[in-house]
């Protein structure tokens, strides 16, 4: 008490405070150090994963009587933010913990021995599992040339189209191979019957602020916003095409896309009432629109993404989650010896897929025949292996830190480039690429700048 007296007396009130809370709470994180996971703990952010999970979980605490662990859900931004703070702070974290790529990009801005989950591209190499798992969903989990992730699913795109609107009209996909190909040959679907000035229906849910699928296109068409040194190279030639191509989509008083984020009841409503006839896709999203838009059931089939050039890739890729294994808890061992028999257990991989629609990036799975199944919801397809075709070729993505600066960047330079079009009336790719390319560059050299005040980085412009 003495101490605290003199401590009040001699520094302000509002920092004496201040300092003994953080006296406080040091002793009580450090008694949770020292008491902390005698039983083992598991974190994830997704809820429709639990079904999964849990029934493994208490199979393995069943056979492993010395090792138990418990399952956690926590909300995707909450866990990001305990997880940090156990990475910066100590703070007690999970044994291993499942996160979304939002959080791998942000537990990469340091220097690469601070990085908070153990480095597991060693320990791969050895137990021979790199050759067994998809290699391009590693990407976003794989910084400065070390693996950090266990990555969990693949989520190639397809596009969705309402077939019953498009087969009425006597239109074949199978025609279609490239972009150019689907917006010329689904035309006419957009005749004003009703008479009120405006296209009856629109093509694709894309438009100027939906940052995701402007990305997904550019690596679809063979761009990146960050190289594999980690620098930005946002206002390549290829990006720069692609980018006055997806404006020309939608700007001008014929523009084919409209805004439909695809994951919630108003924007589903738009899918239902046929205002929009074409759809990205990712096998994640077919787990959504099943339990939300049941409705739609056998109206929809799907296709693989019409490519930018003949002969080009047929898929994109959106979203994903993985598995990590934080340096600041302990047990890894054990943590890993479960966390691999989670991730490599065909029977999750199948009961995810039947639930969730998502794919297994374990190769030796793919061949299991619930993939070829035909599925009702999509007139009989079988989705299952419509998207495991599309798996080797989803395009491998960055994991810089950077990327939701990027993307905010990106999103700006599509917006002045879609006004810049209207103001001066050109609606040609050949008319905007002289735009586009500034643009992309001071979007690039915004990031480009931030970059360059982070020390630790080994790769900054």
């Amino acid at each position: 008490m003495r101490f605290f007296r003199s401590l009040f007396e001699k520094v302000p009130p509002g920092l004496a405070v201040i300092l003994f809370l953080a006296i406080v709470s040091g002793l009580i994180l450090s008694f949770k150090k020292i008491t902390q996971l005698e039983d083992m703990e598991m974190w994830t952010p997704a809820r429709n994963h639990l079904p999964a999970y849990v029934p493994f979980i208490k199979g393995w605490n069943k056979e492993h009587p010395d090792q138990q662990f418990s399952i956690s859900h926590i909300s995707s931004r909450a866990l990001e933010r305990r997880l940090l703070s156990g990475f910066f702070s100590g703070t007690p974290v999970a044994n291993l913990t499942e996160i979304h790529i939002r959080t791998a990009h942000h537990s990469f801005a340091g220097p690469l021995d601070a990085i908070g989950f153990v480095d597991l591209t060693d320990r791969l190499k050895k137990e021979g599992l790199l050759d067994e798992i998809n290699g391009p969903s590693f990407g976003p989990w794989t910084n400065r040339g070390r693996i950090f992730v266990l990555p969990h699913d693949v989520h190639p795109v397809l596009l969705a189209y309402r077939s019953d609107i498009v087969e009425e009209a006597g239109i074949d996909v199978s025609q279609i191979e490239t972009w150019e190909d689907y917006f010329r040959m689904m035309k006419p679907l957009m005749a004003d019957k009703d008479g009120d000035g405006y296209p009856d229906r629109y093509l694709l849910n894309i438009w100027d602020t939906t940052g995701a699928y402007i990305i997904l296109l550019m690596q679809q068409a063979g761009g990146r916003l960050f190289d594999e040194e980690g620098k930005a190279t946002m206002a390549s030639d290829i990006n720069v095409k692609t980018l006055a191509t997806i404006v020309t989509w939608v700007s001008g008083p014929n523009r084919v896309g409209m805004e439909m984020i695809s994951n919630s009841a108003s924007d589903f409503s738009l899918m239902l009432d046929g205002v929009i006839t074409g759809f990205f896709m990712p096998d994640w999203l077919i787990g959504n629109l099943k339990q939300k838009l049941p409705t739609i059931a056998g109206k929809l089939k799907v296709m693989p993404l019409p490519a930018w050039e003949p002969g080009g890739r047929r898929t994109a890729v959106s979203g994903g989650s993985g598995l990590g294994f934080p340096k600041a808890a302990p047990n890894f061992e054990t943590a890993w010896e479960l966390g691999k028999s989670l991730y490599f257990s065909e029977e999750i991989a199948i009961h995810l897929f039947e639930t969730a629609s998502i794919i297994t990036p374990i190769k030796r799975f793919w061949d299991n025949p619930i993939y070829d199944r035909p599925d009702p919801f999509f007139s009989g397809q079988p989705i299952g292996r419509m998207l495991i075709d599309q798996a080797p070729y989803v395009p491998t993505r960055t994991s810089s830190p950077y990327l939701e600066l990027a993307t905010k960047h990106l999103v700006n330079a599509a917006g002045n480039l879609k006004r810049y079009a209207n103001k001066n009336n050109i609606f040609t790719v050949e008319e905007l690429l002289p735009e586009a390319k500034p643009q992309l560059k001071i979007a690039q050299e915004h990031v480009e700048n931030q970059m360059a005040r982070n020390i630790f980085l080994e790769t900054t412009p």
